[in-house]
């Protein structure tokens, strides 16, 4: 279930470029594999980039797949003994609820066959056939694993677990609650695409970001700017690469089908969300929507209606084309 993140998020800045007349900070910085920013309103107490890593240090000792150490790791290559803790759990719970919610379309222990296809940290298997994806199918299905007295079980020791779908937008949240920690209500945590902005920018209004244009002539243009009024927004996707088909000319942007075990062919090539939700929730409803396609996606909305979705997919005839729901209100 690894996510293939489409930064075409930009935080619009307009005439809050002098921060410190308006008692706004900056931080940035690199985490999880990408650049982060915050602005935030100014506090008593300072906030530092090495508070932000030290937070950063406790996500990864806790999900990363890709530190050998971390308690995820141990966990997949069958330790037992690990006690998972709070930030482990709650991720997990969230997952669980997600998984139901979706119908499995979101599943981090779809993490073997992220692997198998190249797609993660390591595992890879050569000339993967249907047989092969057949049998670690087996080991796929979030309800194959359990959270028993802060331990993980696991129905068999080959399930691999991959919260890469939904840690990214965790850690915004984390940074998030330690700024409301410091009394701080007024900010904006951004890490690779993924936001949560609370309270006011510097000129005193909700704050708003700019989403780009599927452009393919490598130009960088907006397509519309929303406001994000106590909201978390990710998105999932990538719309600069894709496979076309060769018969039918569709475009098509691939993510594992934790149903069949292949990268499944969705018609949305990104799928952004926004809600009065963690940036954790929204993170995962994005990379589900993305395997579930245009369709379902608009489906489940229906009974979901507190979510606001900007998607862009490709039609019938191979287009693009951008779907807005009706409750996200836009401007130029």
């Amino acid at each position: 279930m690894k996510k293939i993140c489409l930064f075409f998020l930009l935080i619009i800045t307009l005439a809050c470029n002098d921060l410190s007349s308006n008692n706004y900070n900056k931080i940035k910085g690199i985490a999880l594999g990408t650049s982060f920013h915050i602005t935030y309103k100014n506090a008593k107490e300072d906030v530092s980039e090495k508070q932000i890593d030290s937070l950063i240090y406790l996500i990864n000792k806790s999900l990363s797949t890709y530190l050998p150490t971390s308690d995820i790791s141990k966990i997949n290559k069958g330790d037992t003994s690990v006690i998972v803790d709070e930030m482990f759990q709650e991720v997990f719970i969230k997952s669980e609820k997600i998984f139901k919610e979706t119908g499995g379309a979101f599943d981090p222990t779809i993490g073997i066959l992220v692997n198998a296809w190249g797609f993660g940290p390591d595992n890879v298997v050569e000339n993967l056939d249907s047989s092969h994806v057949s049998s670690m199918l087996d080991f796929v299905g979030f309800q194959k694993v359990k959270l028993i007295n802060n331990k993980i079980v696991k129905k068999y020791s080959n399930i691999y677990i991959d919260f890469n779908a939904i840690a990214k937008g965790y850690a915004v949240d984390i940074i998030g609650r330690f700024l409301e920690f410091k009394k701080i209500d007024d900010y904006l945590v951004e890490i690779g695409g993924e936001i949560r902005a609370r309270g006011l920018n510097p000129d005193g209004k909700i704050w708003r970001i700019a989403i780009e244009k599927p452009n393919f002539d490598g130009s960088r243009s907006f397509q519309t700017v929303i406001g994000l009024d106590n909201e978390s927004i990710a998105t999932s996707g990538n719309y600069r690469k894709f496979k076309i088909d060769a018969f039918s000319g569709k475009k098509f942007a691939h993510t594992i089908d934790t149903k069949t075990g292949f990268p499944s062919q969705s018609n949305l090539l990104s799928a952004s969300v926004i809600a009065k939700l963690d940036c954790a929730d929204v993170d995962a409803y994005a990379t589900a929507f993305m395997a579930m396609g245009l369709k379902n996606s608009k489906l489940f909305l229906e009974e979901h209606p507190k979510m606001k979705c900007f998607f862009i997919y490709s039609d019938d005839n191979g287009d693009i084309k951008t779907f807005t729901t009706e409750n996200l209100s836009t401007s130029n």
